[in-house]
């Protein structure tokens, strides 16, 4: 299922896919795969993107 979520929320800060990552220390290439629903993220990883977006896990990753 696409998060399309997170995809809102970095826009919204003015992040590339690219800038996202470098920040979380992961390839721009998981970032697409987690918007895309194609890879589904560590816990760890999770909070690193919500920290980085100031957002919840529940507001980002679940239902």
């Amino acid at each position: 299922m696409k998060n399309l979520r997170l995809k809102s929320a970095r826009a919204a800060m003015d992040l590339s896919q690219q800038e996202l990552a470098e920040k979380v220390g992961v390839s721009r290439q998981t970032i697409n795969a987690i918007e895309k629903g194609d890879y589904n993220p560590t816990i760890n990883l999770c909070i690193a993107i919500c920290r980085v977006l100031g957002k919840t896990l529940d507001e980002l990753f679940w239902e």
